[in-house]
């Protein structure tokens, strides 16, 4: 038996880097730390054999596959990459090199909802902080539209934990959820009311003239002024409210308007593994973190007419190159009636499963557990990387850099 201690995971945003892997024969026996997220997807690692390659769902050859994707992407007059969260940040350097040689649209899946936020921040700027100070220093951690018990299982326990007398958790939510059960307070609030609620707060810490609320919330803007270090983490509750970006910028100047009379800060809660690298390697490369469009030569930014599920809605691409498939799950359905249409290169790990058929599909290696390589946390903290099993499958980024190969012949 080979123990790996300090494993870091990356099935959610959290990147929990404190696991410990039992492994004997190639496979993962045992998980310590592990959520009940991450502790099935650890153990079925190496379980489930694939072809490394496919052509219309028929193995072959691994450079069979690049020729035929090359020829594919050559012919393409509106390509699209997508995805970019499941891979590390040397593929999604890759991948925006291919785009930028191809002319191609870039879009991530942090448009499906992080897209608001985004737009917030460019417009307001946020005060932001690292998980370690939230651990180590806060005294009031606000959830705001989110249930990390269920989302991220180990938030809580690692960055919230009420059970520490000298930390208050407050609840903000339309329905009470797992969350809620285990917050020292909890504020329900009416669905899509959060912009008109944030407002009031704002109001009530700018003039004590102002409309007084209800006693509860009276106690959360009198808790949240003479708290040490405060911060709130949101989540779609907010970011996917019907007011848009501006309930989220809102929420952020809320924020600032704290930081007047004590330190306070704002967290969004990431999904997949390391989307926020994704936002990161395209804003450094590009200047722009998602929803580019390169076929003018350089990156045209608007993340709404460049976004993968818009653009595939409207039948605006004839090509995607799709890197992690899980969150197309997520698209509309005129979304996923035009990837039944189009040609589909897809990079997925063996377990991955769609509802459409690809023209040609790589099973590429895991990272973090066949590849080394750096993921971003949630607080865009990077996050070393190491190989715990092997494997034949190729990474992410050896397929591309094959195909940026083929491409230029």
């Amino acid at each position: 038996m080979t123990i790996f201690p300090n494993s870091a995971c990356t099935r959610c945003g959290c990147v929990c880097d404190d696991l410990t892997l039992h492994v004997r024969d190639n496979r993962i026996q045992r998980v310590e730390n592990a959520c009940v997220l991450a502790e099935g997807w650890f153990l079925q690692q190496n379980s489930r054999p694939h072809p490394a390659a496919l052509i219309a769902d028929q193995p072959v050859p691994l450079e069979e596959a690049i020729q035929k994707a090359s020829e594919l992407l050559s012919h393409s007059r509106s390509p699209l990459i997508y995805g970019l969260g499941r891979s590390t940040t040397e593929g999604q350097r890759l991948a925006i090199r291919l785009a930028e040689q191809l002319g191609a649209i870039v879009d991530t899946a942090a448009t499906l909802e992080q897209a608001q936020t985004l737009m917030a921040l460019q417009q307001v700027g946020e005060s932001t902080c690292s998980l370690g100070e939230v651990r180590n220093r806060a005294d009031l951690v606000i959830y705001w539209g989110t249930n990390p018990v269920k989302t991220h299982p180990r938030h809580l326990e690692r960055y919230g934990n009420p059970t520490e007398k000298r930390r208050t958790v407050v609840v903000v939510d339309c329905k009470e959820t797992e969350t809620t059960a285990l917050a020292d307070r909890f504020l329900p609030i009416k669905s899509d009311q959060d912009w008109e609620m944030l407002w009031k707060l704002r109001m009530r810490l700018a003039s004590p003239d102002s409309p007084e609320l209800e006693p509860a919330w009276e106690a959360l803007v009198t808790q949240m002024k003479s708290a040490k270090f405060g911060v709130i983490f949101f989540g779609n509750g907010i970011t996917k409210a019907k007011t848009d970006h501006r309930t989220v910028e809102a929420l952020l100047q809320l924020v600032t308007d704290l930081n007047a009379h004590t330190r306070f800060y704002a967290r969004r809660m990431r999904g997949v593994g390391n989307v926020a690298g994704a936002d990161s390697v395209l804003t450094w490369t590009t200047g722009y973190p998602l929803a580019l469009n390169m076929q003018r030569g350089y990156p045209r930014y608007n993340p709404v007419e460049y976004s993968a599920s818009e653009l595939l809605a409207k039948k605006q691409v004839d090509l995607c190159l799709m890197m992690g498939s899980e969150t197309t799950a997520d698209f509309p359905q005129s979304a996923l009636a035009t990837l039944r249409e189009i040609p589909v290169i897809t990079l997925d790990v063996p377990e991955a499963v769609t509802d459409f058929v690809p023209a040609v599909r790589f099973t590429t290696a895991t990272y973090g557990i066949h590849r080394p390589g750096t993921a971003y946390r949630m607080d865009e903290v990077p996050i070393p990387l190491r190989t715990i099993l092997e494997t034949d499958y190729p990474s992410d980024a050896e397929v591309l850099q094959k195909l940026l190969e083929a491409s230029k012949k």
